[in-house]
């Protein structure tokens, strides 16, 4: 009689509500939409969702700004200046994943179309003069620079800026990808991503912040930037690749000051794809690293390849691995073990010994502080949907 009955069930469907599973679905959330805009004076947290950013937004002074996993915040250029700016006591906390990174871009795709995230801090800076406060150059014209060395600006993990680079209202320069004036090292900057910018990919004016697995990418001026004595201490993974247009894979100067502290950089890779030209023509910036101004630092892992040869006209111009562009960076900063390049692996670079702008500029680096290798790996990143775009790896 059992084996009767549990047939009869079978065929009858009278077990289909407890054995099927599609009449008890998961819900699923919608992504969240809205508007950002104007100065958010009270902790927010946006969740997963599809966003508009319009203006200039900027996080207050004690005010923490929450952006959840997988989110996209667009920007339109034809609304005006547009930018994500930190204040000086404000935090942003951004908590991507590796599969569902925050995507900040422009709804152009046109590099140069805004201004980007950009963090103060009043972490300590030297700036030109050794002056320790400056004013940004960024728009907003904003007091930089303190005392406080462990500022905290929050935590940046898997975000990624598209098509940034724009001037903001009178401001002496584009911006860039990411923008960090003094800003100390209680910040978090992991997993980064600057794409196809019009300026560089990120740049620090003095702090002391650290970045980890950091991704430069056919951003127009340099890779990496920096001035005003920043000095961070635990970066590593740095990888940039530069197409189309580019300047410098790394410009690091102090602002003409002779610093006894220097940042410290390892596992690095600079790529030049063939045929990217320079941002502006006549003005040749073709190097992997450039040193001017009193640049420092400590790097080493380092992988630099695609720094050939860049004709234009009939003038045929040499990129070099290393470059020093003064005489008195090479004195004080060179012959005096400020600036060290170890295990460093060059291939498809016309000048693979460091060399000055000029020949009267003659670069010899104690014995030691270049060692050029055939070992180094350079930046270890893990590709996944944070260094996807448009279905293309960019890690090449």
């Amino acid at each position: 009689m059992k084996t009767k009955f549990f047939a009869l069930a079978l065929a009858t469907g009278l077990f289909l509500n407890s054995c099927s599973s599609s009449d008890d679905p998961t819900p699923v959330t919608p992504p969240a939409t809205g508007e950002i805009t104007g100065t958010i004076t009270a902790n927010k947290t946006f969740a997963y969702g599809n966003y508009t950013l319009k203006g200039i937004v900027k996080v207050a002074s004690g005010v923490t700004v929450t952006f959840e996993a997988g989110s996209t915040i667009t920007a339109n250029k034809t609304t005006g200046d547009n930018a994500l700016v930190v204040l000086n006591g404000g935090k942003l906390n951004i908590s991507g994943t590796a599969d569902k990174p925050v995507v900040f871009t422009e709804a152009s795709a046109t590099p140069g179309s805004w201004g980007g995230i950009i963090m103060y801090g009043d972490a300590p800076i030297k700036a030109i003069g050794g002056v320790t406060t400056s004013t940004s150059e960024d728009g907003n014209a904003l007091p930089y620079g303190g005392t406080n060395a462990t500022h905290n600006g929050g935590s940046l993990n898997y975000a990624r800026v598209e098509y940034a680079g724009a001037k903001l209202a009178d401001g002496t320069k584009e911006n860039n990808g990411f923008t960090f004036y003094s800003v100390g090292s209680g910040t978090t900057l992991d997993h980064l991503v600057s794409y196809k910018g019009a300026d560089d990919g990120y740049e620090f004016f003095g702090g002391t912040v650290s970045m980890t697995n950091a991704i430069s990418y056919g951003n127009y001026d340099d890779a990496f930037d920096w001035q005003d004595g920043w000095q961070g201490q635990n970066n590593s993974n740095w990888y940039a690749y530069q197409t189309g247009k580019g300047n410098f894979g790394m410009e690091i100067e102090c602002s003409n000051n002779n610093n006894a502290f220097w940042p410290k950089i390892t596992n690095i890779t600079l790529k030049r794809e063939a045929g990217c030209v320079p941002e502006v023509a006549g003005d040749i910036q073709v190097d992997a690293f450039q040193f001017k101004k009193e640049g420092n630092g400590d790097y080493s892992n380092i992988i630099i390849s695609g720094y050939g040869n860049y004709t234009e006209g009939t003038t045929v111009y040499n990129g070099a691995a290393v470059k020093i562009q003064d005489a008195t960076t090479n004195t004080n900063q060179v012959n005096g073990s400020k600036l060290k390049l170890t295990n460093v692996t060059i291939s498809s670079t016309t000048q693979v010994v460091p060399v000055g702008a000029t020949s009267a500029i003659v670069v010899n680096f104690p014995v030691g502080n270049f060692t050029p290798s055939t070992s180094a790996t350079g930046a270890s990143l893990t590709a996944g949907t944070w260094a996807t775009v448009g279905g293309t790896s960019l890690i090449k």
